[in-house]
């Protein structure tokens, strides 16, 4: 497939972006560029390759999901502004 400075301008018009009429038979040249590396991927065998998602095989850390008061109440209240029985205390907003 090849593509002409017409293409190129109306994929340009597409893409709103402003080309000036001296820039597309280069803008033309780019996207032909582009089409032979596609064209060169699509030659590639990959029966058999299963997808992923980075080069090397990461595994997550999994932790149980459990809900916990994180067990250092004192040092997060330390940071308040203002805290009152085991809690932060906020200024009133609603009357």
């Amino acid at each position: 497939m090849s593509i002409d400075t017409d293409t190129a301008r109306r994929v340009a018009k597409l893409a709103r972006i402003r080309v000036e009429d001296e820039a597309l038979p280069a803008l033309a040249s780019e996207f032909n560029t582009i089409l032979g590396f596609i064209e060169q991927l699509q030659e590639v065998d990959v029966d058999g390759v299963e997808p992923m998602t980075g080069v090397t095989p990461m595994h997550l850390k999994r932790r149980d999901d459990v809900v916990t008061d994180g067990s250092q109440p004192e040092k997060v209240l330390a940071n308040a502004p203002d805290a009152r029985e085991g809690f932060f205390a906020v200024p009133k907003v609603v009357e």
